[in-house]
């Protein structure tokens, strides 16, 4: 129920509505001692300047380490750059577009094992629908090789390069998943309409574009895939439709090109650590006998966190191989059959580690080694296909991503297994150099660590912007979405409540990973368990108070915003605590029970509630800020999409018609054709500029 993956970096293109501005005089309407609240023309200079310098979208080096490809944004679109790894200064646009002043929407990348040939999806034939195209980068112009009509993304060619594979959904009405607006509900709810995301594939040699063969069932929606070594099958999660729902219950299948699927692990059936959790990023060994994935407790299809299992290919009992350490891992890659590359988050940092297996994988006879990280940095790292993936090369000798941090803008970097290593970016391979001095326009951000209960808790603090130790500022508390997410040290702010932006405007804000997120392990992040808003609240509350021990923070300006996970615990805090002297929730629950028959995603909350609210509704309505609504004072600013199928407007509703009639100061704001993420750059901007004079006017200087 998360806004966006935070941890996810960006896919083909960018955020919506992202834009590459300089704008000038930041840091002049601070909201520090004495000084007036901004204006809507100040703060949105503000926010026009969160995005300065150059991003980048996916990036992906050829099998042979010879080229980089990667995504840019140009021209209103976005274009595909590709250059020597040794230069990438000098890089060339392959494109699909008919003139060279043409930019249409072009991405989603994937090398041939050959390194010959680059794929891709182009939307320059008909606006609006993406195709398959082939490159071959020798001057000539892209091949279009499939005539599609829906959704599509997650191209992946077969071990032996004769075809591509990718995500397709026929006839989509919008894009797949619960994040977009959800088409308004007509006919019979549940039954008709339902579209169904399968696996889709074209072949290398077809002559002219075609309708790819479907190759999955149509009773079943798949969310992840990976070719079978030998070429011939595949391993997918899926789940019985509606797909936007049921990723929470998904099973691990493996199927044979003509043949009929065959689920080999289903975490609801099996016994331990993994009953009733969720699984993503299958992968199959080079010898075709086992699967590793990564199996966890997970609130949101792309927001991936949780253990490395493996499991054989002809199904059985799954073996955890990363049980009890303190990191959550995100993605991972087959090096050989005796060895794992794993991205995962350690605290605040990214890393990659590399798994040795030793013995018999599947079962616990076998031995499992850590190496040391390959690298370890403070920021958002990725690829821009999955949450931390990375783009290796076929002998893994090398690995390419982006990254950034809140004090770097985003550059191209890569890391050789192997070598010695420094913690942080000083210690990988920088291959752009596209963003060479360009400052933050916001205030300087640290690491906080401090304790809650038994739990060691990690967090962010952006300092304001031309940070005065001598003066007094306020504080804003932006809780993430998830709750099983992480806020990382990350470039920029897109519009809507971003960190970046109120520490430009002037104020200390800090991003908790309260009990619930990743970074730590399984046990915390299974912590929060039948515990919303409480042991969750306090690591909150904890880290309010660490914030104010070391930083001169005006005790009377606290205020609290967060949106999805984060308007819930928005909305629960102010009935629980009057610390907080003004609050925004976006998108957020009031009342558990409700909640449960309104939503368009009920299955994720039974692995954090134990039942279904029809067979525990206490456990509900323990967490369910109306329940204690007669406690809430605090000024608060309701905001939601009128098209939310996560977090649904009546929620919203039902939380500010409660405060009103308590004679609390609220609002409530609804945005027409919105769903979960705001995609109208527009509201996401109105978001933001509303929070702000709210915050303003309840904190104001000088009380």
């Amino acid at each position: 129920m998360i806004l966006q993956p935070l941890r996810s970096s960006l896919r083909a293109g960018f955020l919506a509505g992202a834009a590459v501005i300089l704008a000038a005089g930041l840091g002049l309407f601070a909201i520090g001692q004495n000084a007036p609240a901004p204006s809507r023309a100040a703060i949105d200079e503000v926010l026009k300047g969160l995005n300065r310098g150059k991003p980048f979208g996916q990036v992906a080096i050829s099998p042979d380490g010879k080229r980089l490809a990667w995504i840019e944004y140009a021209g209103g679109g976005t274009e595909i750059r590709v250059a020597a790894v040794s230069d990438t200064a000098r890089s060339e646009r392959v494109t699909a577009a008919a003139k060279s002043e043409q930019h249409c929407q072009e991405g989603e990348l994937a090398w041939a094992p050959n390194s010959a040939v680059l794929a891709f999806f182009s939307d320059c034939a008909r606006e609006g629908q993406a195709e398959l195209y082939l490159s071959k980068m020798d001057g000539g112009g892209a091949r279009r090789i499939t005539e599609l009509k829906g959704y599509e993304e997650a191209p992946a060619f077969s071990p032996d390069g004769s075809r591509v594979g990718f995500l397709y959904v026929e006839g989509a009405t919008r894009p797949s998943g619960a994040l977009a607006a959800m088409k308004p509900p007509a006919g019979v709810i549940g039954e008709d309409g339902v579209e169904i995301q399968r696996v889709a594939v074209a072949r290398m040699d077809a002559e002219k574009p075609a309708a790819p063969e479907l190759a999955t069932p149509a009773s079943l929606h798949v969310y992840e895939f990976d070719w079978r070594p030998d070429s011939k099958g595949l391993a997918y999660v899926a789940a019985e439709p509606p797909g936007e729902n049921n990723w929470w219950v998904a099973k691990l299948y493996t199927q044979g090109l003509g043949e009929g699927a065959k689920a080999i692990l289903a975490p609801a059936e099996v016994a331990g650590t993994l009953h009733g959790l969720q699984i993503a990023v299958p992968r199959w060994s080079p010898d075709g006998k086992t699967i590793a994935f990564i199996g966890g407790l997970m609130s949101d299809q792309g927001s991936t966190g949780g253990d490395v299992w493996i499991v054989s290919a002809g199904g059985g009992a799954p073996r955890n191989l990363s049980r009890g350490r303190p990191t959550s891992a995100s993605w991972l890659e087959w090096g050989s059959d005796e060895h794992l590359f794993v991205s995962e988050l350690a605290g605040g940092n990214n890393q990659l580690i590399r798994y040795k297996l030793q013995g018999d994988r599947v079962t616990g006879a076998g031995q499992v080694s850590f190496g040391s990280p390959i690298f370890s940095i403070p920021g958002n790292v990725g690829d821009g296909r999955l949450d931390g993936s990375l783009s290796p090369t076929a002998d893994h000798s090398l690995f390419v991503f982006h990254a950034s941090t809140f004090d770097h803008a985003m550059e191209l970097y890569g890391a050789r297994p192997g070598t010695v290593m420094t913690s942080g970016l000083d210690g990988v391979m920088q291959l752009t150099h596209a963003n060479e001095g360009v400052e933050p326009g916001w205030g300087k951000a640290v690491s906080l660590n401090w304790k809650s209960d038994k739990f060691r808790v990690q967090g962010w603090l952006l300092e304001p912007k031309n940070y005065d130790p001598a003066k007094k500022y306020p504080l804003i508390v932006l809780v993430h979405g998830g709750p099983a997410a992480a806020v990382e040290s990350q470039w920029g702010g897109g519009f809507g409540l971003g960190a970046t932006g109120f520490s430009a405007l002037g104020y200390f804000v800090l991003e908790p990973n309260p009990r619930g997120s990743f970074g730590q392990g399984e046990e915390f992040t299974q912590a929060n368990v039948k515990d919303f808003g409480y042991g969750d609240l306090r690591d909150i509350l904890a880290g309010v108070d660490a914030a104010e021990g070391r930083y001169p923070i005006d005790p009377n300006r606290v205020g609290l915003t967060g949106w999805s996970y984060g308007g819930f615990m928005t909305m629960f805090a102010v009935t629980q605590t009057n610390r907080f002297k003004a609050a925004v929730a976006g998108a957020g629950i009031a009342d558990w029970q409700s909640y449960y028959g309104e939503n368009s995603i009920d299955q994720w909350m039974t692995p954090y509630f134990g039942a279904s609210v029809y067979d525990d509704p206490a456990v509900y309505a323990k967490s369910s800020a109306i329940n204690y609504i007669k406690q809430a004072k605090t000024p608060t600013l309701v905001v939601v999409g009128d098209r939310d199928g996560e977090c649904p407007a009546p929620q919203s509703f039902e939380f500010w018609h409660a405060l009103k009639a308590q004679g609390a100061p609220t609002q409530l704001v609804v945005y027409p054709n919105e769903g979960h993420g705001f995609v109208d750059p527009a509201h996401r901007r109105d978001v933001m500029e509303r929070a702000v004079e709210w915050f303003a006017r309840y904190m104001p200087a000088g009380q």
